[in-house]
């Protein structure tokens, strides 16, 4: 039996006895989860958004959280003393020189089952929680956060403050998504298995849900979630936060506009200089 059938075998169980093989079989998750070779969800060419989930990754997530007892997991070392409270299915992930991770002092939390790539830069405090996969290269400034199952591409910026939400159910939705090459600045929120595709830039604030119409002034579209799949923003796009005006009832009557984002241009030689001048805080 393989580890998803395993793990789909015992989430599907209606039990509160729960044996050792629950939690062999949930360490052996998290172990392909540290090492990168299992995945929430992976690039799948044939599929329409590029994208694939595995449910069964999120469904041993689950079940990490639901076999696990509360404890203490204080701990102190090098870096002082932390006080923390915790099921014990979970901690603090592992890092030594090795894993070529830069995680600067100052209270960053990064959870064990989740992967971080060669190069990744972590500025205090950041936070990354279980299931996350962050490649090669990736900058995050000082309280970002990258949520449960969040897929982070190579050579990704999260500005400061900016949210990378995650997606652990339904166990079925596609997490969020962020492409190589990606530019998110300070303040941004990226929710509700939000797909952000190859190389785009998120200027200072941009906020994107699930249920967030984009409105591109370049090429005339708006792009919304449909049915199950989720809200893309095209390559190469340049978002800022925008608005948009009440156009029907006391909204109209009273001037209200919402907030929304605006695609105002694609990239080009002008954007890419900018963007280059930030390896030297890499």
């Amino acid at each position: 039996m393989s580890l998803a059938e395993k793990i789909e075998r015992l989430y599907h169980q209606q039990t509160t006895d729960y044996g050792q093989e629950f939690f062999d079989a949930f360490k052996e998750l998290k172990q392909g989860l540290n090492s990168g070779e299992i995945r929430a969800a992976e690039p799948a060419p044939g599929e329409l958004t590029g994208w694939k989930v595995n449910a069964w990754v999120k469904m041993g997530i689950l079940l990490g959280f639901r076999v696990g007892m509360l404890e203490d997991m204080s701990a102190s070392g090098d870096r002082g003393a932390f006080t923390s409270y915790d099921r014990n299915t979970d901690s603090l992930k592992d890092m030594d020189s090795e894993s070529c991770v830069r995680d600067a002092p100052g209270g960053s939390s990064i959870r064990d089952g989740s992967y971080l790539g060669k190069g990744v830069v972590c500025m205090p405090p950041i936070f990354v929680n279980v299931g996350a996969y962050v490649d090669d290269g990736v900058m995050m400034d000082s309280r970002a956060l990258v949520g449960s199952c969040a897929q982070v591409g190579k050579r990704v910026h999260v500005g400061a403050a900016s949210t990378i939400g995650g997606v652990l159910e339904p166990v079925g939705a596609l997490p969020v998504i962020v492409e190589d090459g990606v530019l998110i600045g300070g303040n941004c929120g990226l929710y509700e298995g939000v797909m952000v595709k190859q190389g785009a830039v998120l200027a200072a604030g941009t906020i994107l849900t699930g249920s967030t119409p984009v409105y591109d002034v370049v090429r005339g579209e708006v792009y919304r979630r449909a049915g199950d799949s989720p809200l893309v923003i095209p390559r190469d796009a340049i978002v800022v936060p925008g608005s948009r005006a009440v156009t029907s009832g006391p909204g109209k009557e009273w001037n209200i506009s919402i907030n929304t984002p605006v695609i105002v241009k694609y990239r080009d030689s002008k954007t890419d200089s900018s963007i280059r001048l930030e390896d030297l805080l890499r």
